[in-house]
């Protein structure tokens, strides 16, 4: 299985992107010959929504202006942006498809594979710590929820190119919460919280305010009180010290 397969779900025209002009007639745009010199390596963004990918690729350049950056349609047509230049990272925008899911799985592993060295990061609307396994399973060198900010991708980004791995944030802490979890015996909480929840479920237990949980998250409140609904829900409480009472005794 080569890329052509996955690329069926990337099947719009792509226009690339280089320091964030749009290319003139010979495919290049004045800013690509004046700064090739200093530019950093190419990094290539694979998505078939057209306006998030382009909007995704000026913000990378906004960030850092020394990127150069492609934004394709397809995987298929990543040989003819790179032409004989080696990319030196690819973000493939899954969206709201799920890594776990036997067909997705597959196709991003047969990909990584055929890729090589070049390291791949899935961006995902998930960050639930089961997807993020599953696309370190699969080879990637990058999970990225679609919840962070442009800055956090661009780190991302150039952690993988240095040879790291980057998680998001939110899965250490609800790693961190599971084995705390574990740990105290307290298994009717593993499973239970998204990986988002999870974060919010341990600043709850702490007492934290939603502003605070907000800031130290890197969420916007009014998100916090919508994780806050859910886990209310989830646990039957009315409130949040009903809340803090039922995970305590959970923890017992």
């Amino acid at each position: 299985m080569g890329p052509h397969q996955i690329s069926d779900s990337w099947n719009d025209a792509a226009v690339p992107l280089h320091n964030g002009h749009l290319p003139g007639a010979n495919g290049l745009g004045r800013s690509d010959v004046e700064e090739e010199h200093r530019s950093e390596g190419l990094v290539l963004i694979v998505d078939k929504r057209a306006l998030e990918r382009e909007c995704l690729a000026r913000g990378l350049i906004e960030h850092n202006p020394t990127l150069r950056v492609s934004a394709v349609g397809s995987l298929d047509e990543i040989q003819h942006i790179a032409g004989k230049e080696e990319p030196s990272a690819i973000l493939v925008i899954l969206g709201a498809r799920k890594v776990s899911e036997q067909s997705v799985r597959a196709e991003l592993t047969d990909f990584i594979a055929e890729i090589g060295t070049v390291p791949v990061i899935v961006v995902v609307d998930s960050d639930d710590p089961g997807e993020v396994l599953a696309a370190l399973e699969c080879g990637a060198r990058g999970y990225i929820p679609t919840s962070v900010k442009v800055k956090v991708a661009a780190e991302a980004i150039g952690l993988a190119r240095a040879g790291g791995i980057f998680v998001p944030a939110s899965c250490v802490l609800a790693l961190r919460e599971i084995i705390h979890s574990t740990a105290n015996g307290a298994r009717p909480l593993a499973g239970m919280f998204t990986i988002r929840e999870a974060a919010v479920v341990e600043a709850l237990r702490k007492g934290k305010a939603n502003k605070i949980i907000a800031y130290e998250l890197n969420l916007c409140e009014s998100t916090v009180k919508v994780h806050i609904r859910n886990i209310m829900k989830k646990l039957k409480a009315t409130n949040r010290t009903e809340v803090a009472y039922k995970l305590r005794q959970m923890l017992l």
